[in-house]
């Protein structure tokens, strides 16, 4: 009896400790931008890439063969999915396109799922393209490539068509939304400060009073969840308790019922 009221009481114990550390694991951006708008242009390079909040839709016009870039800002424990649809002219030959996403040491940064540069046919109306980043990461090593928490670059290009075809107009949509894998992927580390280059990390005194980036600004109130607490630790506490009422439960079946009789001496 007393070891089903011991084990009711750490389970309840459990339930309410996991609960407040559900609540604090971040989740993606809201989807509307500072003034309600979504962006319509692209940039042409890295610097002048238009920033872009996760779970919000970007377009732009441009033409073939320009290279069409856009950021936006990733937190430690999220897995990112970048999709981009293009509206290729009426008529056209057979064409590539390709969308690429760099971090911000604009290292390219692999697909775990998604295509390669994706084929279209001869007069198709639209081409789309996908990209599923790996889950980003709070700490790794300098040699490695693995993602880490700040600015992501977004670009969408065409890298093989006719030459006929060159400069006709087109228009992209780009949209960028991620899944929060939380503790499953942390690791033990963290980031000293978010791979955020440049203008991002400025305040508006000193772009000359215009409005901070939103890059700048996203994650909690410190500006990035990357730290030493995860939801693993909520786990592991779990496998702890249950660990121990293992023990206790073992121990309780294998002592027996009572204590062993007295046997007078010289009996």
């Amino acid at each position: 009896m007393r070891f089903t009221v011991a084990l009711s009481a750490a389970l309840l114990a459990v339930g309410l400790a996991a609960g407040p550390a559900a609540a604090d694991t971040p989740s993606p951006s809201a989807s509307a931008s500072a003034d309600g708008s979504a962006p319509t242009r692209a940039g042409t390079s890295f610097r002048t890439a238009t920033e872009l909040q996760q779970g919000q839709s970007a377009t732009a016009s441009g033409s073939t063969g320009d290279y069409l870039y856009w950021s936006f800002p990733a937190d430690v424990g999220q897995r990112p999915t970048v999709r981009a649809t293009v509206k290729l002219p009426r008529t056209h030959g057979a064409q590539t396109w390709q969308l690429d996403v760099y971090d911000g040491l604009r290292r390219r940064q692999a697909c775990q799922y998604g295509a390669d540069p994706r084929p279209v046919a001869q007069d198709a109306s639209q081409v789309e393209l996908a990209c599923v980043l790996r889950t980003v990461r709070g700490w790794a090593e300098p040699w490695s490539d693995d993602p880490l928490p700040g600015t992501y670059y977004v670009r969408l290009t065409v890298v093989d068509l006719g030459a006929a075809d060159l400069g006709q107009p087109v228009s992209a949509e780009v949209r960028v939304d991620s899944k929060d894998i939380g503790g499953a992927s942390a690791v033990d580390g963290s980031l000293g400060k978010p791979l955020v280059p440049g203008i991002a990390v400025k305040s508006a005194a000193d772009q000359g009073g215009s409005k901070a980036a939103v890059l700048s600004s996203f994650g909690r109130n410190d500006g990035w969840s990357s730290g030493w607490w995860s939801d693993r630790w909520v786990w592991t506490g779990i496998g702890a308790v249950l660990a121990a009422l293992a023990g206790i439960g073992g121990y309780a079946l294998t002592r027996g019922s009572g204590r062993p009789s007295r046997v007078p001496p010289g009996v």
